[in-house]
């Protein structure tokens, strides 16, 4: 075989060609990707989480809503008012409870239902968070759910003997919940709220109720928290003798189990019924202590629960 000197020589330029191509390629992909990252292409989205321990920061619902899959079982409990004196051993001798089942449909959505004492009533709720506040690369400084819930009184008629209405037990309540965590210690919540009672007492008061909620909760540690609330009635849409709800309490972590323990001028629990029929007044010691326990089940594993 004969040695061909041009031959080699295109080979060689093309070998030669090649491996530079590939280099340029290469080099070229690899300043893309620099530019994107630049750019921010790659970056993530970090969602705040934990804004409050619980869907409830005492009476008040929050922005967090519970995992899809998840169903929560609570238990709301407030003894009487502190002011019954040593007779009723300070209000331990009577009690006000809610048993309720939450369910997260999605990580997103969620449903709830609970029998109270207070009226005998029963409430069904749906809560959905619009946005969640993150950073990165979306920026959201706030979460934002909306609340509605209805409530129906099942307590026997005072007049029995008059004609009487299914839909005059029926309460409704609609809120937007505006939350921010601000810290990994403070997290501050607004609740602009809207109740309709299809009935009222008196003609003072307004079938349609405006108030706004003011929450908040303040860290100490990884497993406790102290926590606050009040809601304002706006002027002329109640009587008199309704005052507004007032709360403060603490959240104590324990595993699947969230404590709290609170101090609430409340006796119920809905928000139609701690809203717009609330009567005591603290500097009266017209004052509940209570608590609420909360117990975590996974019904459907994460992988296979849908978000929204």
């Amino acid at each position: 075989m004969k040695f061909s000197f041009e031959k080699t020589f295109k080979s060689g330029l093309l070998a030669a060609a090649l491996i530079l191509s590939s280099s340029l390629i290469a080099q070229t992909d690899s300043t893309e990707m620099d530019l994107l990252s630049l750019l921010g292409e790659d970056e993530e989205i970090n969602y705040t989480s934990a804004t409050f321990k619980s869907t409830r920061n005492i009476n008040g619902h929050t922005v967090e809503n519970v995992a899809g899959g998840v169903l929560d079982f609570r238990i709301s409990h407030r003894f009487g008012f502190i002011n019954t004196g040593a007779y009723e051993l300070f209000g331990l001798d009577g009690a006000t409870i809610r048993l309720g089942l939450e369910y997260g449909i999605t990580d997103r959505l969620m449903v709830g239902f609970g029998r109270s004492s207070y009226n005998k009533a029963f409430d069904s709720f749906i809560k959905y968070k619009v946005l969640r506040q993150s950073s990165g690369k979306k920026n959201m400084p706030i979460t934002l759910s909306v609340f509605s819930t209805i409530v129906c009184n099942s307590i026997k008629w005072a007049e029995p003997e008059r004609e009487n209405f299914f839909s005059s037990r029926l309460f409704y309540a609609h809120q937007i919940i505006i939350g921010r965590k601000f810290n990994n210690d403070l997290s501050l919540q607004l609740s602009p709220t809207m109740v309709h009672r299809n009935m009222v007492p008196t003609k003072e008061d307004k079938n349609d109720v405006y108030a706004i909620g003011g929450l908040g909760r303040y860290k100490l540690n990884q497993r406790l928290s102290i926590n606050a609330e009040y809601f304002y009635v706006l002027p002329n849409q109640l009587s008199d003798e309704y005052t507004n709800s007032l709360s403060v309490g603490v959240d104590i972590e324990t595993g699947g189990h969230v404590f709290q323990l609170h101090f609430t001028n409340s006796t119920s629990m809905t928000e139609p019924g701690f809203i717009t029929e609330n009567v005591g007044m603290w500097k009266q010691g017209d004052i509940h202590f209570g608590f609420n326990v909360s117990r975590v089940f996974t019904i459907v594993r994460k992988k296979e629960a849908k978000d929204w």
